[in-house]
Order: C-alpha cells, then sequence, then structure tokens
C-alpha cells in the first residue's frame, strides 16, 4: 500500500530521479532544487509525494495565483499504475487548493505526452480549445 504525504524540498533528489526515469516528462532549469524551494515555500502543503516503503513512486505539485489552482508534474513510476496513486495524489491536490477557496484548476500537458493527455481526458478534465498559452523568458534561455 502506498501513503501519500506532503513534498519538501528534501524529497527533491528523489522527485527529480523518477521524473527523469517517466518517458513524457520535461524537466527544465525552472525545475532546480533553488526554483523547488521557492515554489514549496511559496504554495506550502500544496504539493505531494507517493511512498511505497522508502521509495517514491509518485508525486505531484501544485500551486495557486489566488483565484486558479495549477498541478504540475504528476507522476507515477510506471511499475507502480493503475494502482490509484494518481487518483489519490491529485485528489490530495485538489482538496488541499479547496480548502484556500481555489475551485477551478489547470494543468499543462506537452502535446507529446499521449499517457498524460489520455490520463486527464479519463478523469474528466476538459481539454480546452477556447485558449492559448504563451510565455515570455525573461533570461532569453528556452530551457527555462
Amino acid at each position: 500500500m502506498f501513503a501519500i504525504s506532503p513534498m519538501r524540498i528534501e524529497d527533491y533528489d528523489a522527485v527529480m530521479a523518477l521524473m527523469r526515469s517517466t518517458p513524457g516528462v520535461s524537466i527544465k532549469d525552472a525545475d532546480s532544487h533553488a526554483s523547488t524551494a521557492r515554489y514549496l515555500t511559496r504554495n506550502p502543503d500544496l504539493s505531494f509525494i507517493a511512498t511505497i516503503g522508502t521509495e517514491t513512486v509518485g508525486c505531484i505539485m501544485s500551486g495557486h495565483d489566488g483565484r486558479r489552482g495549477y498541478l504540475q508534474h504528476l507522476v507515477v513510476n510506471e511499475k507502480y499504475r493503475r494502482q490509484g496513486i494518481a487518483n489519490a495524489l491529485v485528489t490530495r491536490c485538489v482538496e488541499a487548493l479547496a480548502a484556500l477557496g481555489i475551485q477551478k484548476c489547470h494543468i499543462d500537458v506537452l502535446k507529446t505526452n499521449r499517457d498524460g493527455a489520455a490520463y486527464w481526458d479519463h478523469q474528466g478534465w476538459q481539454l480546452r480549445s477556447d485558449i492559448d498559452r504563451y510565455s515570455f523568458i525573461h533570461s532569453g534561455n528556452a530551457d527555462v
């Protein structure tokens, strides 16, 4: 059985190892230790890990802008999928955000991540066709 707990910066190395070993997950400079520490500090108790024993088998990060919630990096180790881990992680985020008054959440899924798209579609999340996301990178570094 798995356990869900809030993600702490001490979990960073295990989470990054999980992300690096998962096809379809993109890791950028913005996922650095320092950036992740800032994110977790700014959004306390809104990101979670799933563990089985001492092994980190899943993770999700979430935060908000005061109006909308944003979920990021839902990852479950392939050998532990279809055990309810992803659903438990998402539920914890959505409930934690709702407790803060955040009723609507978004997640970005890379167009090449078919497994991710299939998961969110199956869960009843709606693919938006009415908006396009634009990004600006102040540093000019495309890997941010």
